[in-house]
């Protein structure tokens, strides 16, 4: 492991590429998203040993409900299968699970299999994974809305922190590194408001394949990184422009 000066609190991650994994081995689509799911123990592990308290994992989006439904079928029996084969494990590693999206159209059995490994990890610390599966991120801002409206809050009273209460990641600190696997540089409908002061980082390794070294080059990138928040720099004076 390389000694690395800044380690972010929080990392989420677009698992982008199973597909064209798959292509390129002449494999099926879901193949590829098999090899994609055996893969996230390994990640896990690695982020742990670096000491990353928080780490999201983007594994299928509302968008996501166009594909064929073939292959959104398959996603959720490999869903199902992952959290069955791995919960026990992860919890044994003290795991906390969390589930970020909303569980519409999910079939009974995986919600209760979802339910379940959140319970069975829920007073775990060694590092807080948040599945973001069935999930959007403006219908997660849209969803904050409509709950501050049930609950009768003056729109005087909203601010930043209220509003952060009402979305799915209520207790996650935002994230400090964004990483998108495959090469595509787009955010994907992900994190939309959290992610405003995210640091990115985007690599051509598909997901089936990231490794510890690809993790080892997106944190010593992020270490390097000026994260200044809209402020200066210690060494700059304004001096009638807008900094960048």
């Amino acid at each position: 492991m390389a000694i690395i000066s800044h380690i972010p609190q929080h990392v989420a991650i677009i698992m982008d590429g199973n597909g064209r994994w798959a292509k390129e081995r002449s494999l099926s689509r879901l193949e590829g998203h098999r090899a994609g799911t055996e893969n996230i123990r390994r990640v896990i592990d690695t982020f742990v040993r670096y000491g990353v308290k928080y780490l999201t994992l983007y594994a299928f989006s509302t968008e996501n409900w166009s594909r064929p439904k073939s292959e959104v079928s398959g996603l959720f029996r490999l869903l199902g299968e992952v959290i069955k084969r791995e919960s026990q494990a992860l919890h044994e590693r003290g795991v906390h699970i969390r589930h970020l999206g909303t569980m519409n159209g999910l079939s009974p059995r995986l919600v209760h299999q979802v339910q379940q490994a959140i319970e069975l990890t829920s007073n775990n610390t060694s590092i807080t994974l948040s599945l973001a599966f069935n999930y959007g991120g403006r219908a997660e801002i849209i969803g904050a809305v409509r709950r501050i409206a049930a609950a009768g809050i003056a729109p005087e009273k909203i601010d930043e922190n209220i509003f952060s209460d009402y979305l799915y990641t209520n207790g996650l600190p935002d994230p400090d590194l964004i990483i998108r696997t495959g090469g595509e540089l787009r955010l994907s409908n992900f994190l939309l408001w959290q992610a405003a002061y995210s640091e990115y980082y985007a690599t051509p390794t598909y997901w089936p394949d990231f490794n510890e070294v690809d993790i080892e080059n997106a944190l010593m990138a992020y270490s390097q990184r000026q994260r200044r928040f809209g402020g200066l720099r210690p060494d700059q004076k304004f001096q009638g422009s807008v900094p960048d």
